[in-house]
């Protein structure tokens, strides 16, 4: 190398290619002279930007939609109140879950002109065998509600016989039927899994889905759906952000405005977020939607698949954490000196519910639920035990329930400690 002193240019990456000048001497000693500052605005992620907000445009105009979903959180949330009214008949909640374009089956009357249903969306991502089976179960629940439990409104409940029981300290009186379930929370619960996170996890967000026909050279080629500002590939990933949000105060900002309609799996979002032990998640999941939907603009098919592989990982979290913290707090429950059976019977009931909603979860590692049908099915009869004599949560064992929630916490990485 010659003594005398070169000047070169080379390219640093700073946030974006930027040129420097170096100075190269006898030495080796390499020096920078300049670098320049920039500044972006947008998080950058292998070469596209993404916006801070669930905000997407064409042209001017907003290539965001997902009113379908709203439309069945707002009916499977009217059809779960409605569970909470003893005068309400099976012909109405039957009417509510299997809704008919222009039958009076709800209050709002969007909702009744509205061709949408939830039954046809519950569970419909697996065999069509389970998918029965899963409608099924969540209409037995409804069935027992009002055949056992509303009769039994003023009557207070005792092991094997439905009532009401008041919780300690004049809380909140509960209706279960009689093994100690409420059916409502059972119902509210299991949608979670069977129509919010089956339809994001198991159907829209799925390659299968986005995929279809020729969305991938439509998207590539920005080809728009015939009268509409977005693409199918675009509109897919709104309907599985849609059955997640679609409740929220502020659709664009859901993790700082999340409101307080939603009685789906954005309430439970905020309640394990809230936990210190899983802080962050309620971001997580956001950033992977957000990011998933600028991958698909950008036509960027393999960060949008991992991206979507976050979403099953974040969603399916929230799901765990809630069953095994609610099987941990009917165990403290009957652990304690005097038991307060009204709060065990609620906690287990929501608990149920979860447990129930684990077989539509996702492990993006293996391509499968955390917990098989058969396996949600088996823990069900270990937590609430109706074969044998024995009347559910009335005979429930602490350690029945305690085995249960530590397998679900460390099938999700966690313990039984955290939940």
């Amino acid at each position: 190398m010659s003594c005398e002193e070169e000047t070169i240019e080379v390219e640093k990456i700073v946030t974006e290619i930027d040129t420097v000048t170096v100075t190269i001497t006898e030495t080796d000693t390499v020096t920078i002279t300049d670098v320049d500052t920039v500044t972006v605005t947008d998080t950058v992620l292998i070469g596209f930007a993404v916006p801070e907000k669930y905000l997407f445009t064409r042209n001017g105009d907003t290539t965001v939609s997902y009113s379908g979903q709203t439309t069945r959180l707002k009916m499977a949330k009217e059809m779960v109140n409605a569970l909470k009214d003893e005068t309400t008949t099976i012909t109405q909640l039957l009417a509510m879950f299997d809704h008919q374009e222009g039958a009076s089956d709800f209050s709002d009357a969007d909702l009744n002109a509205s061709s949408k249903q939830v039954k046809n969306k519950t569970g419909n991502n697996g065999t069509a065998t389970d998918a029965a089976e899963i409608r099924n179960d969540i209409e037995s629940w409804m069935t027992n509600q009002v055949d056992s439990v509303f009769p039994a409104w003023t009557d207070e409940a005792q092991k094997g016989l439905a009532g009401y029981i008041q919780e300690a300290g004049g809380g909140s009186t509960r209706y279960v039927n009689q093994n100690g379930l409420e059916n409502n929370q059972a119902v509210n619960k299991a949608l979670i899994g069977a129509l919010v996170a089956d339809q994001v996890l198991n159907g829209y967000l799925t390659p299968a889905k986005l995929n279809t026909g020729t969305n991938e050279a439509d998207q590539t080629a920005g080809t728009v759906v015939e009268g509409k500002s977005y693409t199918n590939m675009e509109h897919y990933w709104d309907e599985g952000y849609g059955y997640i949000y679609g409740l929220a105060a502020d659709g664009t900002d859901p993790v700082t405005t999340p409101g307080s309609n939603d009685i789906f799996m954005l309430k439970y979002i905020g309640k394990v977020d809230s936990d210190t032990d899983f802080s962050g998640t309620a971001k997580k999941l956001f950033t992977a939607f957000i990011e998933g939907r600028a991958a698909v603009v950008a036509a960027e098919f393999e960060a949008r698949d991992a991206a979507a592989k976050r979403v099953a990982k974040e969603a399916s979290l929230v799901i765990g954490v809630r069953a095994a913290h609610y099987l941990k707090a009917g165990q403290l429950g009957l652990a304690a000196a005097t038991p307060d059976m009204a709060s065990v019977f609620h906690d287990l009931s929501e608990g149920f519910g979860f447990v129930y909603s684990l077989q539509f979860t996702l492990n993006s590692e293996t391509n499968a639920p955390y917990f098989s049908r058969q396996e949600v099915m088996e823990m069900l009869g270990k937590i609430y035990p109706v074969v044998d004599g024995k009347r559910g949560f009335w005979d429930v064992t602490q350690a029945d329930l305690q085995e249960a929630a530590t397998t679900i916490a460390t099938a999700f990485g966690f313990t039984y400690d955290n939940a």
